[in-house]
């Protein structure tokens, strides 16, 4: 039993519960973007330079929308490089001259995102089952 629930079996959960929880907890991040964008509300921080309303457009689409796609394991390794960009300017850039404390989310995320662009879904993802339908056609 510990060899199985320690072995592939409890990767592919492990890759699971990281997708579900990570992306679910991001989910709220974006929501907040997004209500802001509908609202009118375009105040937001300018850290690339690019003005204030691409940068809550892109931070919003990022968060929310990758964010769903990591949840499903749907192109997962693609999806996470929009999180971990927008993790990186929060965490470099945003908060470069904060304390250990004000980037430690941002960090934990950019870690989590790092982790998924490495391992990709994981067994139970999207990926996996269109992989698999496609070796089955073969």
């Amino acid at each position: 039993m510990f060899k199985r629930l320690f072995g592939e079996l409890g990767q592919s959960i492990g890759l699971l519960v990281l997708r579900l929880a990570s992306g679910g907890l991001m989910l709220t991040h974006g929501w907040s973007k997004l209500s802001m964008l509908f609202s009118g509300n375009f105040k937001f921080a300018d850290p690339l330079g690019i003005g204030e309303t691409p940068s809550l457009v892109l931070a919003a689409l990022a968060e929310f929308v990758a964010s769903l796609f990591v949840m499903a394991g749907l192109g997962t390794r693609i999806a996470v490089i929009p999180l971990w960009v927008t993790m990186a300017v929060a965490a470099f850039i945003v908060h470069a001259d904060d304390p250990l404390i004000r980037k430690e989310l941002a960090l934990m995320y950019l870690t989590v995102y790092t982790v998924l662009f490495l391992t990709g879904g994981g067994r139970y993802s999207l990926d996996a089952y269109l992989a698999a339908r496609r070796t089955a056609k073969r």
